[in-house]
């Protein structure tokens, strides 16, 4: 066991304990002096995925042994790292980048300790969501973060109508491929918000657009997604109505039958959005045809 001798030595590492170690999430340079202590000198290291993070520990020169705790294998795997906990083992749990039990398993794991009075400490660092945040000019003094949306439709469609009553920003992770489905989903649910789409961050082809979801759509459209994406999403707690000032009411309706509708549900949309009735929208449509 790897326990220090000196309880009093500056971060010494502890028996018994659970390190959870926050990775890069893309910058190498990002990893604190804490986290490389802690992940050399623990007995053991469980990973979301031992082969991301047996080339992360090799690029760092660590040597270590690593366990397997992921969302499919957590009932098996939780107990046994439980039990080497509690035989006075010290552990440190990553993730495949960011913080460890931020939208992935080890919550989990941190309750399961709770249960078998198992001491848990934080090593703080990278977090893709904050990150995002942080640079996407908007409100970060109140937040959601919704980590990945649901994929069953019915769920989806929940989730994002109880997501767009939050006052404050609101913090979703996604990947390319479904990203041009989700900035869809996001306007038919929350109309013409702000939005900041992040990219890749901390590495070299790090993109931040800040748009509206309007905009978004139409960039996306002909643009192929590369690379994770955070979206950040402005809240209800700002009125987002005046975004729809640049557009006319026909080109409002035309966006919305882009997406898809037809032109009585695309009319009805347009006025929910510009808070009016729908005869005036369908006044102007007659007055420009």
């Amino acid at each position: 066991m790897n326990t220090s001798s000196d309880p009093n030595e500056k971060n010494a590492i502890i028996g018994g304990t659970l390190y959870l170690v926050a990775t890069p999430i893309g910058n190498m340079s990002d990893i604190s002096s804490r986290a490389l202590k802690v992940l050399e000198n623990v007995d053991f290291i469980a990973a979301e995925d031992t082969r991301n993070t047996g080339l992360l520990l090799s690029r760092l020169g660590i040597k270590k042994q690593l366990v397997s705790y992921y969302e499919q294998n957590k009932k098996e795997s939780g107990p046994k790292i439980i039990e080497k906990l509690k035989s006075g083992f010290s552990c440190a749990l990553v993730t495949d980048a960011g913080m460890p039990g931020i939208s992935d398993p080890g919550s989990d794991l941190v309750r399961l300790c709770e249960t078998h009075s198992v001491p848990v400490t934080c090593v703080p660092g990278a977090c893709a969501a904050v990150t995002a945040l942080s640079i996407s000019g908007l409100d970060t003094s109140r937040f959601v973060f919704e980590g990945f949306l649901p994929t069953r439709s019915k769920d989806r469609k929940e989730t994002l109508e109880e997501d767009s009553k939050e006052r404050g920003s609101i913090i979703i992770y996604e990947a390319p491929h479904r990203l041009k489905k989700t900035l869809n989903d996001l306007f038919e649910a929350f109309g013409n918000r702000k939005i900041a789409i992040c990219r890749e961050l901390t590495k070299l082809n790090e993109e931040v657009i800040r748009t509206s979801l309007s905009e978004a759509t139409e960039i996306y459209s002909t643009l192929e997604p590369k690379g994770e994406y955070v979206l950040v999403i402005e809240g209800c707690g700002k009125s987002s109505q005046n975004d729809w000032s640049d557009m006319t009411i026909e080109e409002h309706v035309n966006f919305y039958m882009k997406l898809g509708d037809d032109k009585m549900s695309a009319m009805k949309k347009v006025a929910k959005d510009r808070g009016i009735g729908k005869s005036e929208i369908y006044s102007a449509m007659i007055k420009n045809n």
